[in-house]
């Protein structure tokens, strides 16, 4: 029969969901009460949750022989349950210095790798972790003393793939409680109370005296805030991610984005467009706030993650996007660079910038070319573009036209109205020009869904720039400030033909 403390968290871990019905559930037992705590009461609660579990423990060699009594403690209790029991050791310290880690990163790291392994073996499909209510209040205050944004003040996460946490809402003290009641023995590990480290620190010493003297809820305070940032989080997570499918071109070696998307990539209604940080300015623009993050998911585009990214390096791709001209480039860590491309910003690993900054050269993407025409125009001069299949020919031609040619006319351009550099190249997210007759600018994209050009083939889309405005686009009308009309001398065509 359950206990009401076992039924309480049956409750939690199903309205939770942080684990699947008929799941391999391999617990991480370290020895301390809280794991031990998490084993007993999943073992009691396999039947009813269709789960079935082994015991997993990372050996740090931390301790001598403490931690080697630790594993073998461990491994008892495994059999006493007729569990499968699994153990890795590692000289953590050793690992640490020859890689120049934190100790504590260390053990981490190296104890996840151990959890990944099970799961990726099929040894097990999720790995359960003792995480506490009070390790969650814990977190919190450690990240707040070392500053932290939203996303830090989610702490915790219940699900981390493959890793989950089943008593995060649940007391340190009510687990203590649980195992006095089973008559369950559990080790002590001696480092926990070593207050040179700062969250032995919070634990012993800072979150005691809040309960005591401040606040007697605190820790659950700090995990509904925990909980309403993470919230929060998954919303942006969403909202960003739709944006930077929005705008961004991603290519194996870069990522770009026009750099009025990055600056207003929501319509807000009488929002302030000053992203600036300058006294005096709109600072909490909601504007910035939708930027901050775009620039960190453009980032994680090519590094993977966003670590190091700081609040000064976004603060620096935000004025390379509003106030930099062509060329400017901002230095980003683990060895990316946000480049300013004409109107467009372009994230990529320094190693390979140069040849994405050289205009006249084509990317390692299949979907990009880019080719440097020289000015003044030739009678003719030919584009091949090899990853078409195809070549564009630039024809000057006398203007006003003897022969009236009305197709020809409506997308002839003025040659005398060009200026350097004149480029051919495709299609990008935020391309928008005024076609010959409009009185507003049209997004190129939103022209080709009117031509019904296919997905397919608008990544490469044929495009020629004039000093970084687009003016031509194939099979639309020109841009009118550099249209054909009747003052023209030279007109200028350009035709696209099978290489």
């Amino acid at each position: 029969m359950r206990t009401p403390f076992e039924q309480q968290t049956l409750e939690s871990i199903r309205r939770e969901a942080v684990i699947r019905p008929g799941a391999r559930v391999g617990v991480a037992v370290s020895g301390g009460a809280d794991s031990v705590a998490l084993l007993r009461i999943l073992e009691a609660l396999a039947n009813e949750l269709g789960i079935t579990l082994l015991v997993a423990h990372f050996n740090h060699s931390l301790r001598a022989s403490e931690s080697d009594a630790d594993a073998t403690f461990v491994e008892d209790l495994a059999k006493e349950f007729g569990l499968r029991f699994l153990q890795r050791t590692e000289n953590v310290t050793a690992i640490a210095q020859r890689e120049g880690w934190n100790l504590e990163d260390a053990g981490r790291k190296l104890r996840r790798r151990f959890f990944e392994k099970i799961v990726n073996d099929g040894t097990a499909d999720q790995i359960a972790v003792a995480h506490t209510a009070d390790d969650q209040a814990e977190t919190l205050l450690a990240h707040l003393m070392r500053g932290t944004g939203m996303t830090g003040l989610g702490g915790i996460y219940p699900v981390a793939v493959p890793v989950v946490r089943p008593l995060l809402e649940t007391r340190r003290a009510d687990l203590r409680e649980y195992l006095r009641s089973l008559k369950q023995d559990w080790r002590e590990d001696s480092t926990n109370s070593d207050t040179r480290r700062m969250r032995a620190r919070v634990r012993e010493k800072l979150l005691p005296i809040i309960e005591r003297d401040f606040s007697p809820k605190v820790v659950e305070h700090l995990n509904d805030l925990a909980r309403l940032a993470r919230e929060e989080d998954a919303f942006w997570n969403v909202f960003v991610e739709d944006l930077f499918l929005k705008f961004a071109q991603k290519t194996n070696a870069t990522v770009r984005i026009a750099a009025d998307d990055l600056l207003t990539p929501v319509n807000i209604r009488n929002a302030v467009h000053d992203l600036s940080r300058t006294p005096g300015s709109a600072s909490t623009s909601p504007l910035r706030a939708v930027a901050e993050r775009l620039i960190r998911r453009l980032y994680e585009g090519v590094r993977g993650d966003c670590r190091e990214l700081s609040a000064k390096h976004v603060e620096e791709i935000i004025h390379l996007a509003s106030a930099s001209k062509s060329g400017r480039a901002v230095e980003l860590p683990g060895g990316i660079i946000a480049r300013r491309e004409f109107g467009e910003l372009v994230f990529a690993h320094a190693a390979r910038h140069e040849n994405v900054a050289k205009p006249n050269e084509t990317t390692a993407d299949d979907n990009t070319y880019h080719f440097v025409v020289k000015l003044p125009l030739g009678e003719s001069t030919t584009v091949a573009v090899a990853k078409l299949g195809k070549r564009f020919s630039l024809n000057l031609i006398d203007w006003p036209t003897s022969e009236r040619d009305t197709i020809r006319d409506s997308q002839a351009l003025d040659a005398d109205l060009l200026r350097s550099p004149l480029i051919l190249r495709n299609w990008r997210p935020g391309d928008s020009y005024r076609p010959r007759g409009r009185r507003e600018e049209r997004k190129l994209k939103q022209m080709l869904l009117a031509e019904r050009v296919p997905e397919s083939q608008r990544g490469t889309w044929p495009v020629l720039e004039s000093a970084g405005r687009v003016v031509w686009a194939l099979g639309m009308a020109p841009a009118d400030e550099c249209s054909a009309k009747a003052a023209t001398r030279k007109g200028l065509l350009i035709v696209e033909e099978k290489a």
